[in-house]
Protein backbone atom coordinates (compact mmCIF):
# COMPACT_ATOMS: atom_id res chain seq x y z
CA UNK A 1 0.00 0.00 0.00
CA UNK A 2 1.14 3.57 -0.69
CA UNK A 3 -0.11 5.20 2.47
CA UNK A 4 -1.65 4.16 5.76
CA UNK A 5 -3.41 5.53 8.79
CA UNK A 6 -1.84 5.44 12.23
CA UNK A 7 -3.83 5.53 15.43
CA UNK A 8 -1.84 6.20 18.60
CA UNK A 9 -3.42 5.23 21.93
CA UNK A 10 -2.32 5.77 25.51
CA UNK A 11 -0.70 2.48 26.61
CA UNK A 12 -2.48 2.55 29.98
CA UNK A 13 -5.94 4.05 29.42
CA UNK A 14 -6.25 2.97 25.73
CA UNK A 15 -7.56 6.48 25.04
CA UNK A 16 -6.86 7.76 21.53
CA UNK A 17 -4.20 10.48 21.56
CA UNK A 18 -4.05 11.17 17.84
CA UNK A 19 -4.94 9.85 14.40
CA UNK A 20 -2.36 10.30 11.65
CA UNK A 21 -3.80 10.15 8.14
CA UNK A 22 -1.93 9.40 4.89
CA UNK A 23 1.28 8.21 6.50
CA UNK A 24 3.75 6.89 3.93
CA UNK A 25 4.08 3.11 3.93
CA UNK A 26 7.87 3.38 4.18
CA UNK A 27 7.72 5.79 7.12
CA UNK A 28 9.97 4.86 10.02
CA UNK A 29 9.02 4.86 13.67
CA UNK A 30 11.31 7.86 14.11
CA UNK A 31 9.24 9.78 11.56
CA UNK A 32 6.05 8.80 13.38
CA UNK A 33 7.59 10.02 16.65
CA UNK A 34 8.28 13.38 15.01
CA UNK A 35 4.68 13.60 13.74
CA UNK A 36 3.44 12.83 17.26
CA UNK A 37 5.83 15.43 18.71
CA UNK A 38 4.29 18.13 16.49
CA UNK A 39 0.91 17.40 18.03
CA UNK A 40 2.27 17.07 21.59
CA UNK A 41 5.38 19.29 21.87
CA UNK A 42 6.06 18.34 25.49
CA UNK A 43 6.67 14.73 24.47
CA UNK A 44 9.85 15.02 22.42
CA UNK A 45 10.96 11.89 20.48
CA UNK A 46 13.47 10.66 23.09
CA UNK A 47 10.73 10.74 25.70
CA UNK A 48 8.37 8.56 23.64
CA UNK A 49 8.02 4.79 23.79
CA UNK A 50 6.00 3.58 20.80
CA UNK A 51 4.79 -0.03 20.94
CA UNK A 52 2.68 -2.51 18.98
CA UNK A 53 1.34 -3.91 22.24
CA UNK A 54 0.81 -2.04 25.53
CA UNK A 55 2.98 -4.55 27.41
CA UNK A 56 5.44 -5.20 24.57
CA UNK A 57 8.85 -3.76 23.78
CA UNK A 58 9.41 -0.32 22.34
CA UNK A 59 9.79 -0.19 18.57
CA UNK A 60 13.18 0.93 17.29
CA UNK A 61 13.56 4.20 15.38
CA UNK A 62 14.67 2.47 12.19
CA UNK A 63 11.73 0.04 11.98
CA UNK A 64 9.49 0.67 8.95
CA UNK A 65 5.71 0.82 9.20
CA UNK A 66 4.97 -1.48 6.26
CA UNK A 67 7.24 -4.17 7.71
CA UNK A 68 5.26 -4.30 10.94
CA UNK A 69 2.33 -6.73 11.47
CA UNK A 70 -0.32 -4.04 10.96
CA UNK A 71 -3.05 -3.40 8.40
CA UNK A 72 -3.94 -0.21 6.54
CA UNK A 73 -4.86 1.28 9.90
CA UNK A 74 -2.02 0.72 12.35
CA UNK A 75 -2.74 0.90 16.07
CA UNK A 76 0.28 1.90 18.13
CA UNK A 77 0.60 2.56 21.84
CA UNK A 78 2.41 5.48 23.45
CA UNK A 79 4.14 5.54 26.84
CA UNK A 80 5.76 8.60 28.37
CA UNK A 81 9.32 7.72 29.46
CA UNK A 82 9.68 10.93 31.44
CA UNK A 83 12.42 13.58 31.16
CA UNK A 84 15.51 12.24 29.38
CA UNK A 85 19.21 13.05 29.43
CA UNK A 86 21.76 12.23 26.72
CA UNK A 87 24.16 9.34 27.36
CA UNK A 88 27.20 11.47 26.53
CA UNK A 89 26.17 13.97 29.22
CA UNK A 90 25.45 11.10 31.63
CA UNK A 91 28.92 9.61 31.22
CA UNK A 92 30.67 12.97 31.46
CA UNK A 93 28.91 13.67 34.77
CA UNK A 94 29.46 10.15 36.13
CA UNK A 95 33.17 10.02 35.28
CA UNK A 96 34.20 13.59 36.09
CA UNK A 97 33.02 13.20 39.69
CA UNK A 98 35.35 10.33 40.71
CA UNK A 99 38.30 12.07 39.04
CA UNK A 100 38.05 15.16 41.25
CA UNK A 101 36.66 13.49 44.37
CA UNK A 102 39.74 11.25 44.54
CA UNK A 103 42.01 14.32 44.60
CA UNK A 104 40.23 15.66 47.70
CA UNK A 105 41.56 12.68 49.64
CA UNK A 106 44.87 12.36 47.81
CA UNK A 107 45.86 15.95 48.70
CA UNK A 108 44.86 15.31 52.32
CA UNK A 109 42.41 18.16 52.70
CA UNK A 110 42.34 19.27 56.34
CA UNK A 111 38.60 18.69 56.71
CA UNK A 112 39.11 15.00 55.86
CA UNK A 113 42.04 13.78 57.94
CA UNK A 114 42.73 16.69 60.29
CA UNK A 115 45.57 19.17 60.77
CA UNK A 116 48.25 16.84 62.16
CA UNK A 117 51.51 17.31 60.19
CA UNK A 118 51.94 13.56 59.97
CA UNK A 119 48.79 13.46 57.88
CA UNK A 120 49.92 15.84 55.13
CA UNK A 121 51.81 13.30 52.99
CA UNK A 122 52.17 9.56 52.58
CA UNK A 123 55.48 7.68 52.92
CA UNK A 124 54.26 4.94 50.54
CA UNK A 125 54.95 5.40 46.79
CA UNK A 126 52.06 3.05 45.97
CA UNK A 127 49.65 5.79 47.13
CA UNK A 128 50.95 8.09 44.39
CA UNK A 129 50.82 5.25 41.87
CA UNK A 130 47.24 4.43 42.82
CA UNK A 131 46.23 8.06 42.25
CA UNK A 132 47.87 8.03 38.80
CA UNK A 133 46.12 4.79 37.82
CA UNK A 134 42.73 5.88 39.14
CA UNK A 135 42.99 9.23 37.34
CA UNK A 136 44.17 7.54 34.13
CA UNK A 137 41.17 5.18 34.21
CA UNK A 138 38.60 7.97 34.42
CA UNK A 139 40.40 10.27 31.99
CA UNK A 140 40.37 7.38 29.51
CA UNK A 141 36.64 6.95 30.10
CA UNK A 142 36.02 10.65 29.46
CA UNK A 143 38.04 10.54 26.22
CA UNK A 144 36.13 7.46 25.07
CA UNK A 145 32.81 9.15 25.85
CA UNK A 146 33.64 12.13 23.64
CA UNK A 147 35.59 10.49 20.81
CA UNK A 148 34.85 6.74 20.71
CA UNK A 149 31.45 5.66 21.99
CA UNK A 150 28.46 5.47 19.64
CA UNK A 151 25.24 4.92 21.54
CA UNK A 152 22.40 2.78 20.19
CA UNK A 153 20.05 4.68 22.45
CA UNK A 154 20.59 8.40 22.74
CA UNK A 155 19.13 9.02 26.19
CA UNK A 156 18.26 7.58 29.58
CA UNK A 157 15.68 8.71 32.18
CA UNK A 158 16.88 11.82 34.00
CA UNK A 159 15.94 10.32 37.39
CA UNK A 160 18.64 7.63 36.97
CA UNK A 161 21.49 10.15 37.00
CA UNK A 162 21.22 10.59 40.78
CA UNK A 163 21.45 6.84 41.40
CA UNK A 164 24.37 6.45 38.98
CA UNK A 165 26.29 9.37 40.47
CA UNK A 166 25.79 8.09 44.00
CA UNK A 167 27.32 4.80 42.86
CA UNK A 168 30.36 6.18 41.04
CA UNK A 169 31.01 9.21 43.23
CA UNK A 170 30.28 7.42 46.50
CA UNK A 171 32.61 4.50 45.79
CA UNK A 172 35.36 6.86 44.56
CA UNK A 173 35.21 8.68 47.90
CA UNK A 174 35.18 5.42 49.88
CA UNK A 175 38.17 3.96 48.04
CA UNK A 176 40.14 7.21 48.13
CA UNK A 177 39.54 7.67 51.87
CA UNK A 178 41.21 4.37 52.76
CA UNK A 179 43.95 4.34 50.12
CA UNK A 180 45.09 7.84 51.10
CA UNK A 181 44.50 7.41 54.83
CA UNK A 182 47.52 8.21 57.04
CA UNK A 183 47.30 4.73 58.56
CA UNK A 184 47.26 2.97 55.18
CA UNK A 185 49.70 0.05 54.93
CA UNK A 186 51.29 -0.95 51.58
CA UNK A 187 50.86 -4.38 49.90
CA UNK A 188 52.33 -7.41 51.68
CA UNK A 189 54.67 -8.44 48.87
CA UNK A 190 56.02 -4.98 48.17
CA UNK A 191 57.30 -3.99 44.74
CA UNK A 192 56.75 -7.40 43.14
CA UNK A 193 53.04 -7.26 43.93
CA UNK A 194 52.76 -3.62 42.85
CA UNK A 195 54.69 -4.08 39.59
CA UNK A 196 52.63 -7.14 38.65
CA UNK A 197 49.42 -5.20 39.34
CA UNK A 198 50.54 -2.19 37.28
CA UNK A 199 51.36 -4.37 34.25
CA UNK A 200 48.01 -6.14 34.58
CA UNK A 201 46.24 -2.78 34.97
CA UNK A 202 47.79 -1.31 31.80
CA UNK A 203 47.08 -4.43 29.74
CA UNK A 204 43.43 -4.46 30.82
CA UNK A 205 43.05 -0.73 30.11
CA UNK A 206 44.54 -1.22 26.64
CA UNK A 207 42.22 -4.17 26.06
CA UNK A 208 39.16 -2.27 27.22
CA UNK A 209 39.99 0.66 24.94
CA UNK A 210 40.61 -1.68 21.98
CA UNK A 211 37.22 -3.34 22.42
CA UNK A 212 35.45 0.02 22.62
CA UNK A 213 37.12 1.11 19.38
CA UNK A 214 36.16 -2.18 17.68
CA UNK A 215 32.53 -1.81 18.78
CA UNK A 216 32.51 1.81 17.64
CA UNK A 217 33.80 0.80 14.20
CA UNK A 218 30.72 -1.40 13.74
CA UNK A 219 28.66 1.80 13.66
CA UNK A 220 31.10 4.03 11.81
CA UNK A 221 28.48 5.02 9.21
CA UNK A 222 26.06 6.17 11.92
CA UNK A 223 23.92 3.03 11.75
CA UNK A 224 22.18 1.90 14.92
CA UNK A 225 21.68 -1.62 13.64
CA UNK A 226 23.22 -4.25 15.90
CA UNK A 227 25.97 -6.37 14.33
CA UNK A 228 27.98 -9.35 15.50
CA UNK A 229 31.39 -8.16 16.75
CA UNK A 230 34.37 -10.18 15.59
CA UNK A 231 38.10 -10.09 16.44
CA UNK A 232 40.28 -7.75 14.37
CA UNK A 233 44.03 -7.67 13.75
CA UNK A 234 44.44 -6.07 17.18
CA UNK A 235 45.41 -8.94 19.58
CA UNK A 236 43.40 -7.36 22.40
CA UNK A 237 40.22 -7.99 20.41
CA UNK A 238 40.93 -11.72 20.13
CA UNK A 239 38.98 -12.16 23.35
CA UNK A 240 35.92 -11.91 21.08
CA UNK A 241 36.72 -15.52 20.13
CA UNK A 242 35.63 -16.57 23.63
CA UNK A 243 33.25 -13.98 25.11
CA UNK A 244 30.48 -11.68 23.92
CA UNK A 245 31.46 -8.72 26.10
CA UNK A 246 35.26 -8.56 26.43
CA UNK A 247 35.01 -4.87 27.36
CA UNK A 248 33.44 -5.98 30.65
CA UNK A 249 36.06 -8.73 31.05
CA UNK A 250 38.86 -6.17 30.72
CA UNK A 251 37.02 -3.72 33.00
CA UNK A 252 36.78 -6.30 35.77
CA UNK A 253 40.46 -7.14 35.19
CA UNK A 254 41.32 -3.47 35.64
CA UNK A 255 39.68 -3.35 39.07
CA UNK A 256 41.15 -6.71 40.12
CA UNK A 257 44.61 -5.33 39.32
CA UNK A 258 43.81 -2.13 41.25
CA UNK A 259 42.77 -4.29 44.20
CA UNK A 260 46.04 -6.22 44.06
CA UNK A 261 47.99 -2.97 43.73
CA UNK A 262 46.44 -1.27 46.76
CA UNK A 263 45.57 -4.39 48.81
CA UNK A 264 42.60 -2.48 50.14
CA UNK A 265 39.36 -4.17 51.28
CA UNK A 266 36.98 -1.42 50.02
CA UNK A 267 38.56 -1.70 46.55
CA UNK A 268 38.00 -5.44 46.64
CA UNK A 269 34.34 -5.00 47.59
CA UNK A 270 33.89 -2.44 44.80
CA UNK A 271 35.51 -4.90 42.35
CA UNK A 272 33.10 -7.63 43.46
CA UNK A 273 30.09 -5.36 42.91
CA UNK A 274 31.47 -4.34 39.49
CA UNK A 275 31.84 -8.00 38.54
CA UNK A 276 28.26 -8.83 39.60
CA UNK A 277 26.79 -5.85 37.73
CA UNK A 278 28.85 -6.40 34.58
CA UNK A 279 28.00 -10.10 34.57
CA UNK A 280 24.29 -9.16 34.56
CA UNK A 281 24.86 -6.72 31.67
CA UNK A 282 27.00 -9.25 29.77
CA UNK A 283 24.42 -12.03 30.12
CA UNK A 284 21.68 -9.70 28.91
CA UNK A 285 23.68 -8.63 25.86
CA UNK A 286 24.74 -12.22 25.17
CA UNK A 287 21.08 -13.34 25.17
CA UNK A 288 20.21 -10.47 22.84
CA UNK A 289 22.91 -11.59 20.40
CA UNK A 290 21.65 -15.19 20.49
CA UNK A 291 18.08 -14.04 19.95
CA UNK A 292 18.85 -11.69 17.05
CA UNK A 293 21.50 -13.70 15.19
CA UNK A 294 20.94 -17.34 14.26
CA UNK A 295 24.58 -17.65 13.17
CA UNK A 296 26.00 -16.22 16.42
CA UNK A 297 29.13 -18.15 17.56
CA UNK A 298 27.84 -20.85 19.92
CA UNK A 299 31.11 -21.26 21.84
CA UNK A 300 31.14 -17.71 23.22
CA UNK A 301 30.33 -17.09 26.87
CA UNK A 302 29.01 -13.74 28.22
CA UNK A 303 32.05 -12.52 30.22
CA UNK A 304 34.47 -15.28 31.34
CA UNK A 305 35.86 -17.68 28.69
CA UNK A 306 34.53 -21.28 29.05
CA UNK A 307 32.88 -20.51 32.42
CA UNK A 308 30.36 -17.67 32.59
Amino acid sequence: FVSSQVEILDWETKKQLCFLDKVEANATIREIRLMFHKLYPRWYPARQSIKLDPKGKSLRDEEILQHLPVGTTATLYFKDLGPQIGWTTVFLIEYTGPLFIYFVFYFRMTFVYGLDERFTSSPHPVVNLACICHSFHYIKRLIETVFVHRFSRGTMPLRNIVKNCLYYWGFAAWLAYYINHPLYTPPSYGKKQINFAVIMFLLCEAGNFSIHVALSDLRRNGSKTRKIPYPTKNPFTWLFFFVSCPNYTYEVGTWISFTIMTQCVPVGLFTLLCFIQMTIWAKDKHCTYLREFKDYPSHRMPIIPFLL
